[in-house]
């Protein structure tokens, strides 16, 4: 387990369900691993709604709005499109580099993951892009450091809701809607 699996567990105990994941065929839908920190992660919680706020997305999700392979396609196509009128952000600027959403947010924002080549999965980093804006923030840290760190209030984004996080945390594990 890993030590931000652990201190989300303080955080919020997990949910008598947990979720298994054939992560193979995940992956290559995908073509791409995926962090193994993220896999166990949705091992533990699932797909998940955080302090009423952030969204954490799971491949195959019982809830449709918030499945990961559906974002991962519809955001790729999304920015391709974008980066035709607005600048990239610099981390992009470099060739192979790009963004695979993991989360986003009641306001519109989305998480992503910074995909670099040839750096291991367990590697990646995290940006954050602004509803309807060009700003992005990027953290040096995995997506479940990011939560954790986020929901203790270690870690701040000028870009995520000033409400987030609640002072009572609240969890829940998305369903079928």
């Amino acid at each position: 387990m890993t030590n931000a699996i652990a201190r989300l567990l303080e955080i919020f105990p997990a949910p008598i369900t947990p979720r298994r994941k054939d992560w193979s065929e995940v992956e290559a839908t995908l073509g791409d691993e995926l962090p193994s920190d993220y896999k166990e992660f949705i091992g533990v919680y699932g797909g998940s709604n955080w302090d009423d706020y952030l969204y954490v997305l799971e491949p195959g999700c019982p809830n449709d709005n918030y499945d990961l392979i559906d974002w991962a396609r519809n955001q790729a196509e999304d920015l391709e499109d974008l980066w035709e009128f607005e600048k990239k952000p610099t981390e992009l600027e470099t060739e192979g580099n790009r963004v695979v959403p993991w989360a986003t947010t009641d306001n519109g924002e989305c998480l992503y993951w910074l995909v670099r080549p040839g750096v291991d999965p367990d590697q990646w980093t995290v940006m954050v892009n602004e509803a309807r804006g060009g700003r992005w923030e990027h953290f040096a840290v995995s997506c479940t450091q990011f939560l954790a760190s986020s929901l203790n209030g270690e870690l701040q984004s000028d870009i995520l809701s000033s409400l987030f996080p609640r002072a009572t945390h609240e969890f829940r594990q998305l369903g079928e809607v």
